[in-house]
């Protein structure tokens, strides 16, 4: 299974973390992975995105231009990736920060409430993980647990401690697809 994947959001949103998530738990999994990440001129408030693309083959290019699922955490990269996305594609739109229905009907959408979602864990920083795991469920991409294992890797030793919340948001996006 081969997926193409573009995230995007304001900095600060996680959209980085996600990607990178994924790319461990793809390697974990003995999957083929690339990652991309890509920032706007500031950093947190401006906007970034990150491709990753997942395979059970050899990758023959990073570059990703036709998606099959897209995660937008803000109207800006739902307006700019909504169209690029294959038919037949995911969509996964942060409905806490965009009010916006999307327009395509030829694709597979879902609305997570993530911001919303993460203040009910007490901790609004995990809105990206809620998003992470509706992914996981629309798609089947990797496991949650091969997520879970590669928070490890992408949070430092001192936020450990965060790994049982972020697991927790993982469930929670799971249970909304």
């Amino acid at each position: 299974m081969l997926h193409e994947i573009i995230i995007a959001g304001f900095g600060g949103q996680g959209v980085m973390s996600m990607g990178q998530l994924l790319t461990y738990a793809g390697m974990l999994e003995g999957k083929h992975v690339s990652y991309i990440p890509s920032y706007g001129p500031e950093m947190r408030g401006g906007t970034a995105n990150c491709t990753v693309v997942i395979s059970d083959d050899e990758i023959g290019s990073p570059i990703v231009t036709e998606p099959n699922c897209v995660i937008v955490m803000n109207l800006p990269s739902l307006t700019k990736f909504e169209p690029a996305l294959v038919p037949k594609g995911v969509l996964l739109v942060n409905s806490s920060m965009i009010k916006e229905e999307y327009l395509r009907r030829d694709i597979k959408g879902y609305q997570v409430a993530a911001n919303e979602l993460a203040g009910e864990l007490g901790n609004d920083k995990v809105a990206n993980m809620v998003m992470l795991g509706a992914f996981l469920k629309a798609t089947a991409a990797v496991s949650p647990k091969a997520v879970i294992e590669s928070l490890k890797k992408v949070l430092s030793k001192r936020r450990h401690n965060l790994i049982p919340l972020n697991k927790k948001a993982l469930e929670l996006g799971a249970s909304i697809v």
